[in-house]
């Protein structure tokens, strides 16, 4: 790789590696470019890190599309706050003035048990573990800078308002925002900008609950397995402070248990957070479908835009990317129809021709 090709993040991980050969990257990741590495002796020594271990250095990816709202101003600094409130998360030391992350060896819960599959009770059971750890850290004792403006934050315990600024993220920042590159396509697909006063109605309702910590973004590669088989939550960089139903109802739909273990991690889930700050369930058996349902509309926007990025640039584009392409958007779309208000569904084979005239419009190109 020529010297100017190399990235900043690549740069600073090999002057801080104890072995420039060692350093690893990048990680495949959506937000930012990754890079892990042994730390010198001298580096070491600066952040008072004891040896052994490896430590991530990353920068965020250029042109990136945020399709979720970040609340806290550095998942670094966050990161630090917890480490005697949350049990395991990757610790943070400083050198030459960077925030590094400690590498968790291991290997992730999805590379283990994938989408679909039972998770083991022994890990299901730290999961738990750790939901009773963030319901615990109440908003007012999270001393970390927010980068979200006082009028994007919902009152405590306003259940209604945080989801309601959620459906406004999305209608601003991903279909508006967009709007000029993907309105077409959208309207293709029965959405248009009604499509949120839609889905608010259809949310409406929800029970107040009391705030607190959530990681928002709860998934089995967020979830590192270790050698010792302790389970590590990674990936904090969505995490806010919002109704802990929310939480949940993120974990179950990116998840995707079994439905026996499904229900059961809903009824334990309710079981630990009462017990933690009791109310924190309360309406669960109306919020949580509710909160689901926004899981999915608020999954069409921001997978149609995603997938459209795998069709490439032209100057041809492959048959089978296209069809793998509108099964994707198809099987989205039908989960979200409903509380979008879709009136009419349509069909793979038209979900296909929308996406290869938007593709035509948008490069010229021809299949």
């Amino acid at each position: 790789m020529p010297p100017e090709s190399v990235s900043s993040a690549r740069q600073r991980a090999g002057g801080m590696s104890a072995d420039p050969n060692a350093v690893e990257g990048p990680l495949s990741g959506y937000h930012h470019e990754t890079y892990v590495f042994p730390l010198t002796k001298e580096a070491r020594a600066e952040a008072q890190a004891g040896e052994g271990g490896r430590w991530k250095c990353r920068e965020p990816r250029e042109n990136l599309l945020w399709f979720d709202r970040r609340c806290f101003d550095s998942e670094e600094h966050l990161l630090s706050e917890l480490q005697e409130r949350i049990g395991n998360v990757p610790e943070v030391i400083q050198v030459s003035g960077i925030r590094l992350q400690r590498f968790i060896e291991g290997g992730t819960l999805g590379s283990l048990h994938p989408s679909g599959a039972p998770v083991p009770m022994g890990l299901f059971e730290q999961i738990l573990g750790l939901f009773r750890q963030t319901v615990a850290v109440a908003p007012d004792t999270l001393l970390v800078k927010r980068r979200c403006e006082s009028r994007d934050r919902a009152p405590e315990g306003d259940s209604a308002g945080f989801l309601d600024r959620l459906i406004s993220f999305t209608e601003e920042q991903v279909y508006v925002r967009n709007s000029a590159e993907y309105e077409t396509l959208f309207g293709d697909l029965g959405l248009d900008g009604d499509s949120f006063k839609r889905l608010r109605k259809h949310v409406a309702g929800l029970r107040d609950r009391p705030f607190c910590l959530l990681h928002a973004d709860l998934h089995r590669e967020n979830l590192i397995v270790d050698p010792d088989g302790r389970l590590w939550a990674i990936d904090w960089e969505l995490a806010m402070l919002g109704d802990p139903l929310y939480d949940l109802a993120t974990h179950l739909y990116l998840m995707r248990y079994p439905v026996d273990q499904e229900r059961w991690m809903t009824r334990r889930w309710c079981q630990i957070v009462e017990e933690i700050r009791p109310g924190s369930s309360r309406g669960w058996r109306e919020d949580l479908a509710r909160l689901l349902d926004y899981k999915r509309a608020q999954s069409v926007f921001t997978d149609v835009i995603r997938t459209t990025q795998s069709l490439g640039t032209g100057p041809r584009m492959e048959r089978g990317r296209l069809r793998g392409a509108s099964w994707k958007v198809w099987d989205v779309l039908s989960a979200g129809a409903r509380p979008l208000g879709v009136e009419s569904m349509p069909g793979l084979l038209e979900v296909e021709a929308a996406l290869k005239r938007w593709f035509h419009t948008r490069t010229g190109a021809q299949m």
